[in-house]
């Protein structure tokens, strides 16, 4: 069995953002050699988020508006989080809603989707380096 490791690093300029990585992946599945196993994705900071959606525009922006509305940002004094001088109590709650991480099949080494999907790094405390870890195991 082989096992594969990668890191995407991102700087998303505003404070929330969705980015399709889903070509990405796909690159480090190429580079891993394996073309029958299981592909991790997960965000490795605790206010950003992986996901499988559509990759379609006017559901990232329903998305950040469903999403801004259960945990809106301001005002910044609502969270007891924010009471140690940070102002990003909403973005772990964001994460939280949009999940971790995700795992898909890799099949003939291709990601084996369903219709439409596409894997998303969504960020909810941006305008600094971040990053996701790509973990590929299999055959």
């Amino acid at each position: 069995m082989k096992s594969f490791r990668k890191e995407l690093w991102f700087k998303v300029p505003s404070r929330r953002g969705f980015v399709n990585i889903t070509g990405d992946v796909q690159d480090a599945i190429d580079e891993s050699g394996v073309s029958e196993g299981l592909c991790l994705v997960n965000a490795m900071h605790i206010t950003a988020s992986v996901f499988i959606n559509d990759n379609e525009s006017g559901l990232h922006h329903d998305y950040d508006k469903w999403l801004e509305a259960l945990a809106p940002h301001e005002p910044i004094d609502q969270y007891r989080h924010n009471d140690t001088g940070e102002d990003n109590a909403d973005a772990h709650l964001k994460r939280q809603i949009m999940g971790r991480e995700v795992t898909v099949a890799i099949t003939d080494g291709r990601l084996d989707f369903g219709p439409w999907e596409a894997i998303f790094y969504g960020e909810f405390d941006g305008r600094r380096r971040k990053r996701a870890l790509i973990k590929i195991i299999g055959e």
